[in-house]
């Protein structure tokens, strides 16, 4: 079960909505939902929970770069929601990694192998090649595999100071878990508002 819910500051305290994430298949997508409720350029947050799972806050400031804090990046992944917060730039990873690993992946069930084994000769291959092809094909897996497993650390990720000038400090994120919305919202003030869109 997801709950999402966006956070506006404006001159008379913090504005709460809920927030539908049908439409929202990008990060940009989010940010600019995000700009869109933003009153003369102040911050917005957008908060993302997966049930017991994790949760994500994104955080836009005018025009500025949107700044991400993801609670357990291995649990986000395996989330729609959760990949849309967990970019390239956050992982460390190069741009694009994804497509490749997807490219390559496409190539390994096309070439008519299983368990890295030939399953019959080649049309205008000899043998040797058909092998070369196997192998090639194997080391390709083998490094996604490396490559997955290391872009995707469990436990959190992003910027641990996200929310510090709120008074939420690098510590009170970390030791945030089931809930963390009500306890954020109690740090900026804004229980009220954000009790009446829960």
């Amino acid at each position: 079960m997801y709950f999402a819910a966006l956070l506006a500051r404006t001159e008379d305290g913090w504005e709460a909505s809920d927030t539908e994430l049908d439409d929202v298949e990008t990060l940009s997508d989010l940010t600019d939902l995000a700009q869109e409720a933003s009153v003369d350029e102040d911050t917005v947050l957008v908060y993302i929970e997966q049930e017991d799972a994790w949760f994500g806050i994104l955080r836009v400031d005018g025009e500025e770069d949107p700044r991400i804090y993801v609670s357990d990046a291995s649990a986000a992944a395996r989330s729609s929601y959760g990949e849309i917060l967990l970019t390239d730039e956050l992982l460390g990873r190069e741009p694009g990694a994804e497509d490749e690993i997807a490219a390559l992946e496409e190539l390994v069930d096309l070439d008519g192998t299983e368990d890295g084994e030939p399953t019959g000769p080649t049309a205008g291959a000899t043998p040797s090649s058909a092998t070369t092809a196997t192998a090639t094909t194997d080391t390709n897996a083998a490094s996604d595999s490396d490559f997955d497993s290391d872009a995707v650390p469990a436990g959190p990720i992003g910027e641990l100071g996200i929310l510090a000038d709120f008074g939420i400090s690098e510590k009170d994120l970390l030791t945030l878990r089931t809930d963390a919305l009500t306890e954020i919202a109690d740090a900026l003030g804004a229980s009220e508002v954000l009790e009446a869109v829960r």
